[in-house]
């Protein structure tokens, strides 16, 4: 999968056409809605296009201009809410912070993504402006449920550092440590990491401990000597 906003020219059927979806893979349309502009960072809104929403994707197209359009994987939706403040722009839109391939260093900023040349794989910000803005609220909904249809995959490095446990994985887990303790006291300790400098820190400290008080009745006895 590419994260970011990309071009999206597959269409089906006459006329405008509406957006091919990949239904071989479970992709299905869950909201249509026309009359909607697009802004893409902070150049100004495309003429009004549809909106469609699968269950995998947002996809705007012109309904002028059969060539252009524009999608986004939810993968790639860091953030979607509703803005309705005049002060962060005029019209009430759907806000959406997309993820980018582009290191940070790399992403533009407001001047790039206003100028002629459009760099699609850099844009960090995206608006979508219904002319009806009593959608919004369904729309709002229609993206909630299919974000949480697409939950962010766990990759095998943070699955070996997941720190959920069930219940009886607690208790497998306890129950080992408990027998490993049984066996050597100091072995239990900051061995789950594979660092053993705790235990061992632990257990010099346990001999010390011991040689200070063998030298405490060494200088009791002594002292009961002299009387």
């Amino acid at each position: 999968m590419v994260l970011g906003l990309r071009q999206f020219t597959e269409r089906v059927g006459d006329g405008a056409g509406e957006p091919f979806l990949d239904a071989d893979n479970g992709e299905e349309l869950m909201h249509e809605l026309p009359g909607v502009a697009v802004v893409i960072g902070n150049r100004a809104p495309e003429s009004p296009g549809t909106l469609y929403v699968s269950s995998k994707q947002v996809i705007w197209l012109s309904d002028v201009d059969r060539a252009k359009g524009y999608a986004v994987d939810f993968l790639s939706l860091s953030l979607h809410a509703i803005s309705r403040d005049p002060e962060a722009y005029p019209s009430p839109c759907i806000y959406a912070q997309i993820e980018t391939e582009a290191d940070e260093d790399e992403s533009e900023g407001s001047d790039s993504e206003g100028s002629d040349a459009l760099d699609l794989s850099k844009i960090t910000e995206m608006r979508l402006v219904p002319s009806n803005p009593s959608q919004l609220d369904t729309l709002f909904d229609i993206f909630c449920q299919c974000a949480e249809l697409n939950p962010e995959p766990i990759d095998e490095q943070e699955q070996e550092h997941n720190w959920v446990f069930s219940a009886d994985q607690i208790e497998d887990e306890t129950a080992e440590e408990e027998d490993q303790f049984s066996q050597n006291p100091t072995n239990s300790i900051g061995h789950s990491n594979g660092d053993h400098d705790l235990a061992r820190t632990v257990l010099e400290l346990q001999i010390n401990d011991q040689r200070f008080e063998d030298a405490e009745e060494m200088e009791h006895d002594r002292d009961s000597g002299h009387h």
